[in-house]
């Protein structure tokens, strides 16, 4: 019997703004849509915990090269607090570890929350993918291994009461990279002292990105195998917070062979001081990012391969 031939993996450059379902792992979802784009090249960008559901950046072929941006960026959640029962992951994924009766109000929720805006002090949780001597904490934890982490430092941007209904406290959190939101959800319960854990979490934001472009995997299969690309957004929706700069044929030439460029000698405004730049040719076409240095030095940083069609 004649094993089926394997399709031959096609270059695909772009990203997909897929909303994770829930119960999923982000790098299953991420093999999912690798295989419905029969793409060579993918990555994510920041995981999403299997309970969670929400916006997860994919990025396919030059994509990648960006990805870090993302990682780096501001996020948004809404997430569901269960007051009164502890768990062992701070999610519903773990053990019940207590039950307490919850007696709180209103006012006391606000004074609460007002402790956590601003910049705050949290510890990893051992159920997190933060490696200690090569190995994730969340295999020493499912060993029954606790070990010793230090504290980080991270800034919550605004905290929102959007509801509650006890024992269900619905909230939303705009935060720092590296911010742990089940890690919030329990400090909450202690402070409130009755204990909590998430029951829901939805990213819907990392930087200038959304959730209402998303879709779904099922809504991604259901397109023709031709037009599935048609679903990607252009690789620069990653670079959107950058200022653009535009050369023109001659200089698109010397950057795209990573030479630096001095932009008053040019003829060229830079469109800020420092900082980081998209870089594109005369034609709109993104050559990568750059940085500029001393005001008028354009330094290149991480550039577009010729072969990419975005």
């Amino acid at each position: 019997m004649t094993q089926p031939e394997k399709r031959k993996r096609v270059p695909v450059h772009g990203v997909l703004l897929l909303d994770k379902p829930v119960g999923m792992s982000s790098t299953q979802a991420l093999a999912k849509a690798k295989w419905l784009l029969n793409a060579q090249k993918a990555g994510h960008t920041g995981t999403l915990d299997p309970f969670a559901t929400g916006l997860l950046p994919l990025c396919f072929g030059e994509a990648t090269k960006f990805a870090q941006d993302l990682l780096d960026a501001d996020k948004t959640y809404e997430t569901v607090v269960h007051l009164g029962i502890k768990t062992s992951t701070g999610d519903t994924e773990g053990e019940v570890l207590e039950r307490r009766p919850v007696d709180v109000t209103l006012t006391q929720i606000e004074s609460i929350l007002e402790k956590f805006r601003g910049p705050i002090s949290q510890m990893p949780p051992m159920h997190s993918a933060l490696k200690r001597d090569g190995k994730p904490l969340y295999e020493y934890a499912r060993a029954g291994i606790t070990l010793e982490r230090e504290t980080r430092d991270v800034l919550i941007h605004k905290l929102e009461l959007l509801a509650y209904d006890a024992p269900m406290l619905r909230l939303r959190v705009a935060c720092s990279k590296g911010t742990y939101i089940r890690v919030l959800g329990e400090d909450i319960g202690a402070a409130l002292g009755c204990g909590a854990h998430l029951s829901a979490l939805r990213r819907t934001e990392i930087g200038a990105l959304g959730i209402s472009n998303t879709l779904t995997l099922d809504q991604l299969a259901e397109y023709p195998d031709a037009e599935r690309n048609s679903c990607l957004q252009p690789v620069d929706s990653l670079l959107s917070s950058f200022p653009a700069l535009v050369l023109d044929d001659a200089l698109a030439n010397r950057f795209r062979q990573g030479q630096r460029i001095a932009l008053d000698r040019a003829g060229v405004a830079a469109p800020c001081e420092s900082g980081r730049v998209r870089v594109y040719d005369a034609q709109s076409v993104l050559l990568g990012t750059a940085k500029i240095v001393e005001s008028t030095v354009l330094a290149p940083e991480r550039l577009m391969a010729s072969i990419a069609s975005h």
